[in-house]
């Protein structure tokens, strides 16, 4: 069992940053594909972005790409997401998430484990 708690989130206006945190527990994620995914309410869950084991490979949804940045700090078993020049339309809850794979996904269905979310909300 992985036990996944998300921080960082909050409340920043329209070309801010914010940095989130996922701190992972029960079991180490090192040999794991992590992700970021994230949901409006109304909307379905979306991806962010994906990492795969050693953090030497990445994915990003366009909409993010240039703007955010995954990470892990496999000696932490933390990982991060870094989310520079924020938007109105980034405002949603951010979830993390663990695949058993090496290699990340961008699809929601391949991860095993997930966080209870942190809301990050991005004032015009």
């Amino acid at each position: 069992q992985v036990q996944l708690v998300e921080s960082g989130g909050g409340l920043v206006q329209a070309g801010g940053s914010l940095r989130l945190s996922c701190a992972a527990s029960g079991r180490i994620i090192s040999d794991y594909g992590v992700g970021w995914f994230r949901q409006d309410p109304g909307k379905g869950r979306e991806f962010v972005a994906t990492l795969n084991w050693s953090g030497g490979r990445t994915d990003y949804a366009d909409a993010v790409k240039g703007r955010f940045t995954i990470s892990r700090d496999n000696t932490k078993n933390t990982v991060y997401l870094q989310m520079n020049n924020l938007k109105p339309e980034d405002t949603a809850v951010y979830y993390c998430a663990v695949r058993y794979a090496f290699v990340g996904s961008r699809r929601e269905n391949d991860y095993k484990y997930w966080g209870q979310g942190t809301q990050v909300t991005v004032s015009s």
